[in-house]
């Protein structure tokens, strides 16, 4: 049987949380879920989750802290895919400094999220 892989979802927008839960467990992912960096950090090192889908604009530390740090602390191999509704340069540039797998856009549909969560795993 296949491993299970679980993906960390990371906003502090209850519906966006939800609608993302929604859709990666009917694609066959377990999900947990997390409404601010620290809570992401603590849920890291408990459930060593096999992505980290995250927000960019979170309460406290952002989604660019939060990654650097679960990167520092579970090793380059940690997956973490970075989110914005406004992506642009300076956001790239900034996720590829704390060593983001990946920056997405954040779209009403989340194709973009299920298609890099795909690529990773």
């Amino acid at each position: 049987m296949a491993e299970t892989v679980r993906i960390l979802i990371v906003d502090d927008d209850v519906n966006t949380r939800m609608a993302l839960t929604d859709l990666l467990t009917e694609d066959g992912y377990e999900v947990i879920t997390a409404a601010d960096g620290e809570e992401a950090l603590a849920k890291v090192q408990k459930a060593k989750p096999s992505v980290v889908l995250m927000d960019i604009r979170l309460p406290g530390s952002d989604g660019y802290e939060v990654c650097r740090q679960i990167k520092q602390s579970q090793g380059p191999t940690a997956k973490v895919i970075l989110y914005t509704a406004y992506i642009n340069a300076i956001n790239a540039t900034k996720a590829k400094a704390v060593s983001a797998d990946d920056i997405l856009g954040k779209s009403s549909d989340f194709s973009n999220m299920r298609n890099a969560i795909r690529d990773l795993v």
